[in-house]
């Protein structure tokens, strides 16, 4: 079991660089982000590494799996590196489950959060992508102690009660 809470979150800017394939292997195109954030100043100690993620794997062909590679920025930041674009990622009610452990074992905290507390929480999940907060650095922290939020987009509870 994977803890799991509603929270409100606010919206983010985030310079991105897309990613195709195995979500598994994002790291390499995390790495090239974060070369080309320390390029331009844009690394910080507290900047935030966020991965976006539009498909389901176990539905979509890994061939065709779509995510960015994600890190926080200021409103202040207005020029994007080549290679890089800037999103806004929306804010909103989230489910957000805390996954502790390897990042290859994320996708059992998927299915949970999707096929168990989504169900049973009387709640909706809003047509947009998932995305995944990393709390520490995977360069430096132990596998099993490596924390991820994984963020699912909620319907507002008073829209959906209106519908």
């Amino acid at each position: 079991m994977i803890d799991i809470r509603i929270e409100s979150q606010p919206s983010r800017r985030v310079l991105a660089i897309e990613h195709r394939g195995n979500y598994q292997a994002i790291g390499a195109t995390f790495a090239r982000l974060a070369g080309v954030a320390q390029a331009h100043g844009l690394l910080g100690p507290d900047t935030v590494s966020i991965g976006i993620y539009y498909d389901d794997p176990d539905v979509v062909p890994t061939d065709r799996l779509r995510s960015h590679a994600c890190l926080a920025v200021a409103e202040s930041v207005t020029t994007v590196p080549e290679g890089c674009e800037l999103l806004v990622l929306d804010g909103g009610e989230f489910a957000v489950a805390t996954h502790r452990g390897p990042y290859a074992r994320l996708p059992e905290g998927y299915r949970e959060l999707f096929s168990q507390w989504l169900p049973a929480s009387g709640r909706d999940g809003a047509n947009r992508p998932c995305h995944e907060v990393y709390v520490n650095d995977a360069s430096t922290t132990p596998e099993a102690d490596l924390v991820t939020l994984i963020c699912l987009p909620l319907v507002p509870a008073t829209v959906a009660a209106q519908a």
